[in-house]
Formats: C-alpha cells, structure tokens, sequence
C-alpha cells in the first residue's frame, strides 16, 4: 500500500478548504451584494445582520473588461472569489488622461464610453456573484493620471500651479473633480439599467488611492480636502458609505502615536485620527507594506512592525473614532529577502489572525482585503505582490479559510 506524499496532503488539505469556504457561503444566508452595506459606529451592517469585508484588491478590473476580448480575465478572477468566500474586491473606477492607456477621462468632464462600459460589465458580474466592491476614484501617484493629471489640466488653462500637492487647495482641480465624482455616481450601468448611486453592489466609494500631501505635514490640507469631497460625494449620493483610501499615518492630532509610524518621514502629511474624525468618512482604512516602509530591516522586525501597527489602529479605530477599520491592503512582495510562497503565507495568517481576534472579540476591525490577484497571462503586469489563485493553492487556501472563519461567525449572529 503506497503512503501519501506530502504534496498529496498539502493538495487534499486546500481542497477541503475551498470546498468548507464554497459551502459557508451558500448555506449562512449571508448578503449577496442585493442589500447596501452601511456604517453603524464600529460595525458594517447589511440587511439588519454584521457584514465583514474580507476579499482582495484587483486594480486592473475596468481596463481589462474595457476590451471583449480580455474580459475572461475578469470573469476568471471573481468566479475565483465566488468560490474562495470573498465579500469584497477594491477596484481603480479611474484612468485619467489622453496618456493613460484606456483612459477613462480623456479630458475633464469627458470620459470614454467604451471603458466606463468596462466598468459596468465589472459591476454587473460581481452583482451576479455578491460579491461587492470598494471604486476607488483618484490616484495619488502618477500611474493611470492621478492628481498629477488634474493640475496638468488646471495648468493647461492658465492655473499656475507650483506641485501636484496644488491638487488638494486648487478650486480648478477641485471642479474637474467633483465633475468625475458626479458623472460617476449617476452613470446608468448599461448592463444593469440601474444607476451607479443605485447600486448595492457597490460597497463605498474612496476618495483617493493612498493620498498624501508632503507639502504639509501639519495635515490640514488633507483635512480640509477629505472633508469637502466627502461631504460632496454625500451630496450626490447619500446611499454609499466613503472612505479616504489612508495608509494609517499618524499625525499632529496625536503625536504620541507617530512613534507607530515606520519612521519619521512616513506622515505624508495625513492624519490617521483627525482625518478620519470627519462625520462624511464612514470608515477607516490602512495599508500595510513593511518590506517597501522598513527597508533593510529583518524579516522579523517587519513582522513585529505589522503587529503592533495593526493592533495600534484597531484600538483608535474603536476608542477614538468609534468606527470600522479595514486593512485595505497588505501583502508581502515575491521581490522582499527571505520571501517564499510559505512566507508569503505565513504574513497572511499574521494578519488574518489580527481581523479574526478583532471580529471574534467585537472589535472594531472589521475585513482585509490582500493585495493583489491577477488572472493568468498577466505576467506582464507583476509587481511581486501578485496572486494568482491557480498557481497558489497554499495562499488560496488560507484566504479561504479566513472567509469560512468570518462566516461562522456571521452565521451565528
């Protein structure tokens, strides 16, 4: 009688992952992207029970449904999260530009139909999966436009500009903004019928993709920007919760809390506490990436760096702030010392461990969502931080045993 290898256990054990994570989510009756998910202090809520957020970041969802013939891609990665348990996937809704390949906003106030049909064919499957997703509606950095885009706008018609920190006080750079929050909030998926404000499928809207403004890092500018845009975003869409899109930077408000910074240079001119204090902000975010903000340093010194940044925002979250927290990205690069799958693994369930204590206890930190998976032949496009389920077993195992976690406890809600 032959005995099992260990690559025949390994494989059994990943299957019986995804076959537990395939079945919590068809019999717990949790929602199905049919109801809006809402802020309710600490807690996510939809259809009167708790709602956790776990899932993963895909950035690239709307340029690749924007051409037919890539959408399978698209398909490949949520049919992945229908099976695996993700609730949520975090998506770019921008790509500004003349520039930017398959720009969205060619122009101010000009978007390109073909890709904005991109994005309601992504909408449209995910709603078919319930599986929702967090828009992101700006970059801070320069890829796909980003706010260096808009002050180039602003320059081009006579604004002189001195930085692209102009983006966040320029009233010119504001107006083109507010007119992209606008057009997409009202925008009539063409797949649907339904229009974007509408849509329960749609978890929040994000202001920016990891905004920082090093220009002042008194974090007022910020403040003032969060507060106007997410008051204005409410105006035209009360229905969806909005958050910042903040890595976690502590600031002036609570300097005795900067030491949990990764070093000094790191506010960016954010302020975790007073930015997210603001009444339009339902929720908090932070990113985590040790390798890129403690360079050099040991794999162990960014493992105790993750833990004590995490423990340290899910605390404010629930004293201060009294609202949810969501680890909005975390990963661990293919290109860091010491990586492998096993590591890579390993960091997951550190973090996992974090949001499950957190969820288990009634706190406040309330999903995580890794960065990033892409589909296969995607190759091209990696970062280091990538995931491809079909190539990972062992890493699609641990997300979906995290979502079965999470599920139990919703279950029995």
């Amino acid at each position: 009688m032959a005995t099992s290898s260990p690559q025949l256990v390994m494989l059994v054990s990943c299957l019986a992952a995804l076959a537990l994570a395939a079945g919590a989510g068809e019999a717990d009756g949790r929602p199905k992207a049919r109801r809006f998910v809402t802020a309710s202090g600490a807690r996510f809520m939809a259809g009167g029970r708790p709602f956790y957020a776990d899932g993963f970041n895909a950035y690239w969802l709307m340029y690749m449904a924007s051409n037919p013939a890539d959408r399978s891609k698209v398909l490949d990665v949520l049919d992945q999260a229908s099976r695996l348990g993700p609730t949520v996937v975090r998506t770019w809704a921008f790509s500004d530009g003349q520039g930017s390949d398959r720009s969205l906003q060619i122009t101010p106030g000009v978007h390109n139909e073909q890709v904005f049909v991109g994005l309601d064919f992504v909408i449209a499957e995910a709603k078919k999966r319930g599986i929702y997703l967090i828009l992101s509606l700006v970059n801070n950095m320069d890829s796909f436009g980003g706010k260096k885009q808009y002050v180039q706008w602003a320059r081009d018609r006579g604004h002189y500009l001195g930085s692209d920190d102009d983006f966040f006080s320029d009233a010119l750079t504001q107006q083109f903004y507010k007119n992209h929050i606008k057009r997409m909030v009202t925008r009539v998926n063409t797949f649907t019928r339904v229009a974007y404000k509408d849509e329960p499928t749609i978890f929040a809207w994000e202001l920016m993709n990891e905004p920082r403004v090093p220009s002042d890092l008194s974090g007022k500018t910020m403040e003032r920007w969060v507060a106007s845009m997410s008051a204005y975003v409410k105006s035209v869409d009360p229905k969806h919760m909005v958050e910042i899109g903040m890595e976690g930077f502590y600031g002036e408000s609570t300097p005795e809390r900067k030491r949990f910074n990764p070093g000094q240079g790191y506010t960016g001119g954010t302020d975790f506490i007073s930015n997210n204090h603001i009444p339009t902000v339902d929720f908090a975010t932070i990113h985590i990436y040790p390798d890129q903000w403690l360079p050099g340093s040991s794999s162990h010194a960014q493992v105790e760096f993750t833990k004590r940044w995490m423990a340290s925002h899910i605390e404010d979250a629930g004293k201060a702030l009294r609202k949810s927290l969501l680890v909005a990205e975390f990963g661990w690069s293919a290109r860091s010392g010491g990586y492998t799958v096993a590591a890579r693994d390993g960091y997951f369930r550190m973090v996992y461990d974090a949001i499950y204590a957190s969820v288990k206890g009634g706190g406040p930190c309330a999903g995580g969502l890794f960065w990033h998976v892409m589909a296969p032949g995607m190759e091209s496009w990696t970062d280091g931080y990538d995931v491809v389920f079909e190539r990972s077993p062992t890493t699609a195992a641990v997300v979906s045993q995290e979502c079965a976690k999470i599920d139990r406890i919703t279950s029995a809600v």
